[in-house]
């Protein structure tokens, strides 16, 4: 870390993107299924899309949770370390 608020900031950024990354790409595919499903058979319930997605999410997240959250708290721990570089 350079001690930067820019760099901060942008590497703040990209850890929630690649965080994020892997439990929004379930969410869309179980929901791109479902649509499809949805539409082949003419049936637009909305709690028949949002079950499955919040159960894929969950699972999801308990299952890539300790690999997913070891990026942010490696952050969380650089930025608190270096705080003083970031207060003047």
């Amino acid at each position: 870390m350079d001690g930067s608020l820019a760099a901060l900031f942008s590497n703040a950024v990209w850890t929630a993107i690649w965080a994020a990354l892997p439990i929004l790409t379930a969410a869309m595919v179980v929901g791109l299924i479902i649509g499809i499903l949805q539409t082949a058979t003419s049936i637009q319930e909305q709690t028949l899309s949002f079950v499955p997605k919040i159960l894929v999410v969950i699972l999801t997240t308990l299952l890539l949770g300790p690999t997913l959250f070891r990026p942010i708290w490696k952050m969380s721990v650089d930025v608190l370390g270096n705080l003083n570089a970031f207060v003047k």
